[in-house]
């Protein structure tokens, strides 16, 4: 798993962004509904957050602009990098390390008021085991009184309809234009499934073509509570898209002061 990851996002490090219509505002977009998350559960003028899933930055920049005391993470060197540069051009102070959700004990210290793992992280762990220990890892970041709060994609509806493909995002800028998409290839089951992700970009009369790949376990929404569940965090809610304005499910937990 960890390898093909690695490989997966140094990949889309430097075009990342192109799944977004505008990134920069969608960081702010985030921002906005994660803060009115994060604000439910949390108390202060400036929490710590753990957003142990970084990439390129989209919602540790985003939270970091709000106030919010931000450490990113991310198994991908090269994102996180690309993180790094984000910053900058945003402003903010955010510190960034490179660190594997499964084993945050190694590599960060102390504890947050809030770790968040979004855009399907976990999704990349093929195993309950890893699943398991993940989420373990994860909740003994979290200070006591603090949440965990991940999103994924909602595969309790996906794996049944079983998807070919994404719906193309074409973005034209002042380099040319983009065109992202994915296609997926499920197993039999309807329990995981591989993932060709293509970023199409146009030079001139030219096109470059890449293709990032990994294989991306369907988590159930079923799955996930019960895995958090063995944690020791309690008051588990699950916040869907129409009710949070985020663009897929998220489930948070709290940690007992």
């Amino acid at each position: 798993m960890t390898d093909e990851v690695r490989e997966f996002y140094k990949k889309l490090a430097s075009n990342y962004h192109f799944i977004f219509a505008d990134w920069r505002k969608s960081v702010l977009v985030q921002s906005e509904v994660l803060d009115r998350l994060l604000k439910g559960y949390l108390h202060g003028e400036r929490p710590t957050v753990l957003d142990c899933a970084c990439g390129i930055g989209t919602q540790a920049i985003g939270l970091a602009v709000r106030g919010y005391i931000v450490h990113g993470t991310d198994l991908s060197t090269e994102a996180v990098e690309r993180a790094q540069q984000e910053a900058l051009t945003f402003q903010v102070d955010v510190t960034f390390g490179v660190a594997d959700f499964r084993h945050l004990e190694d590599t960060v210290p102390g504890q947050f008021d809030a770790v968040i793992a979004f855009d399907n992280a976990i999704a990349h762990l093929p195993t309950s085991d890893d699943l398991e220990l993940a989420l373990h890892s994860m909740a003994a970041r979290v200070a006591p009184g603090g949440v965990l709060a991940i999103s994924l994609r909602d595969y309790d509806r996906t794996a049944q309809e079983r998807p070919h493909s994404t719906l193309p995002v074409v973005k034209d800028d002042s380099e040319g234009r983009s065109i992202v998409f994915q296609v997926w290839d499920w197993n039999a089951a309807g329990t995981a499934y591989r993932t060709s992700f293509f970023t199409l970009r146009q030079h001139g009369d030219e096109w470059e073509t890449l293709c990032a790949t990994s294989d991306m376990r369907a988590w159930q929404r079923a799955d996930v509570t019960a895995s958090l569940a063995k944690t020791g965090l309690t008051n588990l809610i699950w916040y869907m898209p129409e009710d949070s304005g985020y663009y897929q499910p998220i489930v948070a937990a709290r940690k007992p002061a």
